[in-house]
């Protein structure tokens, strides 16, 4: 089965998530590794029945991502979290409504 997990959350200003695919991530880290402000980290879940390592948003982030990921906002280029993925197993949702 697979699990997405949304990471952030909704306000006046727009939507802000990082969303992490159960299927794809393998816990490498290597998104983690990339983020200029230490926002991601490995951690174990239950998933099916077992444990693995997955990559998570660490928890004093998880309603601040607009920002502390200000600087690495996505325009033109993906934020360094998500192109050093190469299990595309990490995306991000930022919907500014201004």
């Amino acid at each position: 089965m697979t699990i997405i997990i949304h990471y952030g959350y909704v306000n006046a200003s727009g939507e802000y998530y990082i969303v992490i695919d159960s299927d794809k991530c393998d816990g490498c880290e290597d998104c983690a590794k990339k983020c200029p402000k230490s926002v991601l980290e490995a951690v174990k879940m239950i998933v099916d029945i077992e444990e693995r390592c997955l990559i998570s948003v660490k928890e004093e982030y998880r309603n601040k991502l607009r920002y502390v990921c200000a600087q690495c906002m996505p325009e033109k280029t993906k934020p360094p979290c998500v192109a050093t993925c190469e299990k595309n197993a990490i995306e991000w949702i930022w919907k500014s409504s201004r």
